[in-house]
């Protein structure tokens, strides 16, 4: 790891879908004194794009992990007059803010920063130890999980959170293969995967690790149950007029957004009244029609945009 600018320069990355966020925010936060929420700050990327296109806004920005918050530190040390860090969970937003906020954006799931941090345990490219906590150093690891959980527990998670066809299979398999030896890293559990997957779900359902990883790293986090509680309190504290922007990686999350979105997006009103009742309307505006996903050109810069699904709303009515 390098130190210094040239540290910020080479973790620097290329935010999923810059230029479409940042039109979608910008009728919120353009020429006034706004206040934007980032809630997953990771190395900064988008939030350096909104503090550059609007010099009124002010960024609060959030962030589980410790080294995520001094690289983006760095990176935004041109607007420090501006930002506010602050190390939670997104779901610590109501906690982070002191009033309404005029923009918020999710971008979900690991970061880059993550993602390339070999000792992290994220990628199942290569062999690196069992760890995948956002948190450096706090929590169980993945191998705890992997070491301790039952048939039962680990079936569960690889087929809740993986969707994992050969959940049960896979369970069973680590079970027995850590009776022999406990698992430490990365590379000893993608080969029982591959020997776990059928060869001919692997050649059309890409690498045989992917679902697993992902179970692992939701269990490890607390991904989902972070983002059940993070919807509303980011929709509590967004302003009339303001916006909200989420990017998630993966259906369990996208169908979590699509259904906080709906549910304020209806009227409560009976749909036998011929007149809208007072305080029952919808309380926000859906932006996007469905999810928004990248297209050729943007995956091709950018590998990482290829699962995201995009989704938007503006409040149009104060929560009740």
């Amino acid at each position: 790891m390098c130190v210094g600018g040239d540290r910020v320069e080479r973790a620097r990355h290329v935010p999923v879908l810059l230029d479409r966020v940042l039109g979608l925010l910008d009728p919120a936060l353009a020429d006034r004194d706004a206040v934007f929420v980032d809630c997953t700050l990771g190395l900064g990327g988008h939030s350096e794009a909104v503090l550059k296109a609007h010099p009124r806004v002010r960024l609060i920005g959030l962030d589980r992990d410790p080294q995520a918050i001094a690289l983006s530190r760095e990176r935004l040390a041109p607007y420090a007059d501006r930002v506010t860090f602050v190390q939670t969970t997104y779901d610590g937003i109501a906690d982070a803010v002191d009033g309404p906020v005029d923009g918020v954006l999710m971008d979900l799931g690991v970061s880059s920063l993550q993602l390339d941090a070999e000792e992290r345990g994220f990628a199942y490219s290569r062999d690196s130890p069992l760890d995948m906590r956002m948190s450096a150093g706090t929590g169980m690891t993945a191998a705890d999980v992997l070491n301790e959980y039952s048939v039962d527990d680990l079936t569960r998670i690889l087929r809740d959170y993986g969707e994992e066809r050969f959940a049960r299979k896979i369970a069973g398999a680590v079970v027995r293969e850590r009776a022999r030896e406990p698992f430490t890293t990365s590379g000893r559990l993608v080969e029982l995967l591959y020997d776990s997957v059928p060869a001919a779900t692997r050649r059309t359902g890409g690498h045989p690790a992917k679902r697993t990883f992902q179970a692992l790293r939701i269990e490890v986090n607390g991904e989902l149950e972070s983002l059940r509680l993070a919807l509303p309190a980011a929709l509590s504290v967004l302003a009339v007029g303001g916006r909200i922007v989420v990017e998630a990686y993966q259906s369990l999350e996208d169908r979590m957004v699509k259904r906080a979105f709906a549910e304020l997006a209806v009227s409560r009103t009976p749909q036998d009244l011929p007149v809208e009742l007072p305080g029952h309307g919808p309380q926000l505006k859906l932006v996007t029609r469905g999810a928004e996903v990248a297209n050729e050109q943007e995956i091709e810069d950018n590998p990482r945009a290829a699962s995201v699904r995009l989704r938007a709303a503006e409040r149009i009515r104060e929560a009740t």
